[in-house]
């Protein structure tokens, strides 16, 4: 479990495919010594599983669903990825309860500064619309935000300079994927309510 507020970023020093997955390795010397094996990172919003660590590097080992769900199967060496560590027990809650488990892939469509404040649209397929409000929470490439407006494949949000510069959302351009993960509650919400249709 995480919440959604990006604790550093990191550098993709390698990433190899095979056997049908990936194995990642990223690049963080400050956070490396503190991490122990099989902890839970979110990266770019994902939770993986750290298999080793070396020095300033450590590694992770992404199977075939979540090759298929994210965007991670789509960095090369150099990128920058958002990352956090698992929550845990007296942590602060300053987000919203992240999963780590990715719903989908969204799309920047625009970003518009005005001032110091940088608003951005992000499309997503459909059958997500209903799991978005006004004023909700989702996540974002990892980093918790909250809905300014809502329609059925596209949402948008306001981004403070803070988030803008200690996460990679500042440096994403138009065109650029990212993971998204809508709130958990709304997800079992719109279950539950499905399900009563069918009782009915």
């Amino acid at each position: 479990m995480f919440t959604g507020l990006v604790q550093t970023r990191g550098t993709i020093r390698t990433a190899e495919d095979g056997h049908g997955g990936r194995t990642l390795t990223v690049t963080e010397p400050t956070l490396a010594p503190k991490l122990e094996l099989g902890e839970s990172i979110a990266v770019n919003g994902t939770c993986l599983t750290v298999v080793s660590c070396t020095g300033g590097d450590f590694t992770f080992q992404v199977g075939p669903e979540t090759l298929d769900k994210t965007v991670l199967g789509r960095l090369t060496p150099g990128d920058l990825v958002n990352l956090e560590r698992a929550l845990r027990a007296g942590d602060a809650i300053g987000g919203h309860f992240v999963t780590g488990h990715i719903d989908t892939v969204g799309k920047i469509l625009e970003k518009q500064l005005a001032g110091d404040w940088l608003t951005v649209w992000f499309s997503f397929p459909e059958g997500f619309g209903d799991l978005l409000v006004p004023k909700c929470s989702v996540a974002v490439d990892g980093v918790s935000l909250t809905v300014v407006a809502a329609e059925p494949t596209r949402f948008s949000v306001m981004i403070i300079p803070h988030t803008r510069d200690h996460t990679t959302l500042g440096e994403k351009k138009p065109g650029d994927s990212v993971n998204l993960e809508f709130d958990m509650i709304a997800k079992h919400v719109r279950k539950l309510v499905q399900n009563m249709t069918i009782t009915i």
